[in-house]
């Protein structure tokens, strides 16, 4: 199978380039920045913006399928810069395009648990349950008008697709200022570790588990084509919790300081992962204690050998 993946030198899009590679996939890689994290994959890499339509005939033509991570993925940042989620949806546009104009008519797309927004009334939260009036931000309205983009992509033009809605996605490949990276940071030199909104639950999912995630979609492309998973650990984590782990992984003196939730963001979300596990196998295996030592002791390997980088 020929994949083009798109955001391929970011977190996610690093550790499925390489599982992809080891499982015998062609893959080229579409980013606008270099990867600093695996070098080997800049060989297979396309540096290409494509936020510029122009750009497009630089990408190959003979592909079976694209992977679409490309995105400003940061909610808060959004809120605070909202041209950036306009972005997301002419990045999507673009690649719609071109699937449709060089005859690729098959899909994957990464969404975000920030579809949902804040639906307190539900224990876990079902593909089905998205409301665009629950849209808290930018960023979710970005990803929920993608969303519709590649629906309407599919009835009209047979491009088929799967829509994968991915929930605060931590591990090796990150030390942006996403909460897991940053409170790490923070800990080791001693900073307040702020959390905001004291009862912040939300579903973290180890970085491994996300991939086969999208490995298992691409083994059964045909069979679950036109569908939407949550792809999570199906578990709620409190943000608290999580600060009190990393202090305690990292003998940190640190405080734990809570603050008012910020204007756009998620505060409760678990996921419902029963239709990935029935129709993709899917079995996340590292839950947010393996996964918080796994993390932390990937930091310290990277910056032990390398100066440290933000995204």
């Amino acid at each position: 199978m020929n994949i083009l993946l798109t955001g391929s030198s970011g977190t996610v899009g690093t550790r499925l380039f390489e599982k992809l590679l080891g499982s015998g996939y062609d893959v080229v890689g579409v980013d606008k920045r270099e990867n600093a994290w695996d070098a080997s994959l800049n060989e297979k890499t396309l540096k290409v913006d494509l936020l510029d339509s122009r750009n497009l005939g630089r990408l190959p033509r003979n592909l079976d399928l694209i992977i679409h991570f490309a995105a400003n993925a940061r909610v808060y940042e959004l809120v605070k810069n909202p041209e950036m989620a306009l972005e997301n949806m002419v990045m999507t546009a673009n690649i719609l395009e071109f699937a449709r104009k060089n005859n690729t008519r098959k899909v994957v797309f990464s969404s975000s648990r920030e579809v949902y927004g804040n639906l307190t009334e539900k224990a876990l939260i079902k593909e089905g349950n998205l409301r665009i009036e629950n849209c808290e931000s930018p960023y979710a309205a970005s990803k929920i008008s993608s969303e519709a983009l590649i629906h309407s992509y599919q009835k009209v033009y047979g491009v088929e697709s799967v829509i994968l809605r991915f929930s605060n996605v931590y591990g090796m490949y990150d030390d942006s200022d996403r909460v897991v990276p940053l409170w790490i940071r923070q800990a080791l030199e001693n900073q307040d570790l702020v959390v905001f909104g004291e009862n912040k639950t939300l579903d973290f999912t180890y970085i491994d588990d996300t991939v086969d995630g999208v490995a298992r979609v691409l083994q059964r492309f045909e069979n679950v084509k036109g569908e939407t998973f949550n792809i999570a650990s199906g578990k709620g984590v409190k943000l608290i919790d999580v600060a009190e782990n990393i202090k305690k992984l990292l003998g940190s003196a640190s405080k734990t300081v809570i603050k008012d939730n910020r204007p756009g963001e998620v505060w409760q979300f678990t996921a419902d992962i029963s239709k990935a596990e029935k129709l993709l196998q899917y079995e996340p295996r590292i839950g947010i204690d393996e996964g918080l030592i796994e993390t932390v002791q990937w930091y310290r390997d990277f910056h032990g050998a390398k100066p440290s980088r933000r995204r």
